[in-house]
């Protein structure tokens, strides 16, 4: 998730990330964790609650919000996002095409 400020509301950042906000706490699907509920929403506390990384592009004046991981090693889940590509022919590959095989994706910067 792209942000321009951490200023978000428990709406926004549960269009964006698929966690609601409950009394409960930060829930998606069957799992809820606790969040710190003094200030209302915070999303530095729920993103480190969640163990989402939180990195400012300074240059850009964004931010980004990553998946959550919830125990800081691994991800919730291996499901990618639907990723459209042009093959070596200049076709759309859309990355959901494979959904239900094995896939390894190598990828490859200059820098």
């Amino acid at each position: 998730m792209i942000l321009d400020d951490l200023d978000i509301g428990a709406d926004s950042f549960a269009t964006g990330t698929g966690w609601a906000i409950k009394p409960e706490g930060a829930c998606k699907g069957e799992i809820c964790v606790p969040l710190s509920r003094d200030r209302g929403f915070d999303l530095v506390d729920t993103a480190r609650r969640l163990g989402m990384a939180l990195v400012n592009d300074e240059a850009h004046g964004v931010w980004a919000l990553g998946p959550e991981s919830l125990t800081g090693r691994t991800l919730v889940s291996a499901e990618a996002p639907d990723v459209v590509l042009q093959d070596m022919d200049g076709n759309d590959f859309r990355l959901a095409s494979l959904r239900g095989q094995k896939v390894v994706i190598v990828s490859w910067a200059p820098y």
